[in-house]
């Protein structure tokens, strides 16, 4: 599966998960490195780097925001290989 469609279906499954949330796709023109996609829901927010497979390399800076962003709210490396684990471990941080 390419990365594209893998995030299509990303997209609709963060939709189900979390009723009413706003994702964003980001422009990685704008500023290197950072996360492909923003999810915000109610006062909760969370970026997610979206890779066709746990090979697939992560171009410059994209670790650096990971951890950032981490810090600051959630933040993750997500593919099909470790979907479940990410959204599980990002239920955990939306939780009230």
């Amino acid at each position: 599966m390419t990365e594209s469609a893998y995030q299509a279906k990303l997209i609709k499954k963060l939709k189900d998960l979390f009723p009413g949330c706003v994702v964003l796709k980001n422009d990685p023109q704008y500023q290197q490195g950072i996360l492909d996609l923003t999810i915000f829901w109610r006062k909760c927010w969370a970026m997610l780097e979206v890779k066709a497979s746990p090979k697939a390399l992560a171009r410059p800076n994209q670790e650096f925001y990971a951890a950032l962003l981490n810090k600051m709210s959630f933040a993750a490396f997500i593919y099909p290989e470790n979907e479940e684990e990410v959204l599980r471990a990002l239920q955990e941080a939306f939780a009230p």
